[in-house]
């Protein structure tokens, strides 16, 4: 039986963190009284991840090209529902928070949107700054973070999916596109403000403000950056500790 919303994680080497993430999905997909599914993308993964999904009752499929914009699409070409969320492996999502995804999608009159972020761990003043100032600018523009993204899948269908031109920012490129299609069927795009997805700050260890101050002025100053794999290691590069 088909699927009324589905549920598509991209998963690469995340056997610390998938566990966590689904487990907060079945809990929060306990109170939906629509059927829904789980499906993660296995992104050629060289540790136990896709075991953890299947064990948490995870459908899994695989995609051996790493990028994320593919493993997105990839999970999503599996979905069987109407409504599709996106959901990173390493971020919580409250049942209120899913509960609402799917409320504006069932509403007839949003394409889709998003949710403001919120991390896991305390954060630095400057870390603090620079998330709230997303947070501003994607409530404000409109704007989905990757960690969570919600459409109509005929809306995405029509869009082409997440672009697979870019290693980075492929959210960004699907918002807009769903913002000017929802338009044309009098459909908007609603960034939720509460609750937050709850997404892992490990990336604020992994790398210093300077390093992501840095990143942040070469994808402003030279955008056509997220074409290259190799000017994206913030996505794809992690510490061998």
């Amino acid at each position: 039986m088909p699927a009324d919303y589905s549920i598509i994680i991209p998963a690469y080497n995340e056997q610390t963190m998938l566990a966590r993430t689904l487990n907060s999905l079945n809990a929060a997909m306990a109170g939906i009284a629509l059927r829904g599914e789980v499906i993660v993308t296995d992104n050629n993964s060289t540790d136990a991840t896709a075991d953890i999904a299947r064990t948490h009752g995870a459908a899994v499929v695989f995609e051996p090209i790493n990028q994320i914009s593919r493993a997105r699409n990839t999970g999503a070409r599996q979905a069987s529902g109407r409504y599709l969320i996106f959901v990173d492996a390493d971020t919580r999502v409250e049942p209120a928070l899913l509960q609402q995804a799917i409320d504006n999608l069932a509403s007839g009159q949003c394409c889709g949107g998003g949710a403001l972020v919120d991390f896991d761990t305390p954060l630095t003043r400057a870390a603090r700054f620079g998330l709230e100032s997303w947070n501003r600018l994607s409530a404000r523009m409109r704007l989905a973070a990757g960690c969570f993204v919600y459409c109509l899948q005929e809306d995405f269908t029509a869009c082409g999916g997440f672009s697979e031109k870019v290693y980075a920012s492929e959210e960004i490129w699907l918002s807009r596109c769903l913002k000017r299609r929802g338009k044309n069927f009098g459909r908007d795009f609603r960034i939720i403000s509460s609750p937050r997805a709850v997404s892992s700050g490990r990336k604020l260890v992994w790398y210093n403000i300077w390093q992501q101050l840095v990143l942040l002025i070469v994808l402003t100053v030279f955008p056509f950056a997220v074409r290259y794999k190799l000017l994206c290691g913030f996505w794809y590069q992690r510490p061998r500790s």
